[in-house]
């Protein structure tokens, strides 16, 4: 009996933003039938990401999201942090895959080969699929966030480092969310202490 293939795509949302969680997914689709409609996240409107992020859910074999907290990518640095919320993201599928594809050029360490794709969320279907969910799931927290601290417009920007956000932040001050190892974040905490 051939073994069938079960390729795990994987991708993260929110490498560049000031606040906030890095987010990785990992799909693995059903052997033969793709998901229709995926693209690289980036090029699809909020409201058909999170149409897709549903339809994803329910057709893919299986799929799961993870993430490193700010404290992580703090401690870690935003790479490494980016490559543990890969890793926990392919390691708690409910299904081994047999190979991996992760977008861009690294590789996170895990029990099963990966392969790094260059603008693979716009090449691989699996990864375009990872790409959605991670950007809806971190695009979700953020709007959370908003709830908490609303004068920092994060359902706006998502923490990314608007001229909004950069005002804001000079105005009220650097909160528990914003990744202190981050020149801008680091700037601000300088002022406020005077130095």
């Amino acid at each position: 009996m051939k073994l069938q293939m079960l390729i795990c795509g994987v991708d993260e949302a929110g490498r560049g933003p000031l606040a906030g969680p890095v987010v990785a997914a990992a799909v693995i689709f059903i052997p033969g039938k793709p998901i229709l409609g995926v693209a690289d996240s980036k090029t699809l409107k909020p409201q058909i990401r999170m149409r897709l992020a549903e339809t994803i859910k329910k057709n893919a074999l299986a799929w799961n999201i993870a993430s490193a907290t700010v404290e992580e990518i703090d401690s870690l640095n935003i790479l490494q942090a980016t490559l543990l919320a890969m890793r926990r993201a392919i390691c708690g599928m409910s299904v081994a895959p047999t190979s991996v594809l992760v977008d861009g050029p690294h590789r996170p360490l895990v029990d099963f080969p990966v392969t790094p794709v260059i603008k693979g969320d716009k090449l691989i279907a699996e990864i375009s699929a990872a790409s959605i969910l991670a950007k809806v799931a971190r695009d979700e927290i953020m709007v959370a966030m908003h709830m908490q601290y609303p004068v920092y417009g994060f359902d706006h920007h998502m923490g990314y480092p608007t001229s909004l956000h950069l005002d804001m932040l000079k105005l009220h001050g650097v909160t528990n969310i914003h990744r202190k190892s981050f020149a801008p974040v680091k700037a601000v905490m300088s002022r406020q202490a005077g130095t």
